[in-house]
């Protein structure tokens, strides 16, 4: 009987108990306002990408490719929230942190990050709450890149 309450109280606790819950929605509202400090868009990480690629154009393209695809992207990733379809989210928001990073949308993919932690948890809500976030800051994101990249290297 001893052996069971550790394991009801530490084990089951998460599942069960409304306190983590509170616990990860008050720690992701710290998280996003961390990421809120975070640079829209790094031009140094497109710079970066450029060296690596020699010049050859295809950072500027991948920009313009993720630009040209946020709508698609953030629908994707909408709907399968919504949905609740966890692997359909989880893969979705993972495309989005990755290809965000690379393109120096610092922002973004920490919000994505943390929309991947909780997609993990199951807590669909809280990803719906995140959602708002990263439309907005997608949109913000995508018009930065637009402005500060990709049309001053066409």
């Amino acid at each position: 009987m001893h052996s069971q309450d550790p394991g009801a109280s530490s084990e089951a606790a998460p599942a069960a108990s409304p306190q983590p819950g509170i616990a990860s929605a008050a720690g992701t509202a710290l998280q996003q306002e961390a990421a809120g400090l975070l640079p829209l868009v790094d031009a140094t990480v497109l710079d970066e990408l450029e060296d690596e690629l020699v010049g050859s154009g295809l950072a500027q393209r991948f920009a313009r490719d993720y630009a040209a695809m946020w709508d698609q992207r953030y629908a994707r990733l909408a709907a399968a929230v919504d949905q609740q379809d966890s692997d359909s989210a989880l893969d979705a928001v993972i495309s989005l942190k990755i290809t965000s990073a690379m393109v120096g949308g610092l922002r973004l993919a920490k919000l994505a990050e943390l929309l991947e932690s909780v997609i993990r948890l199951g807590d669909f809500g809280q990803g719906q709450a995140l959602m708002e976030r990263v439309a907005r800051d997608g949109g913000k994101t995508v018009t930065e890149l637009q402005a500060t990249y990709i049309l001053e290297n066409d």
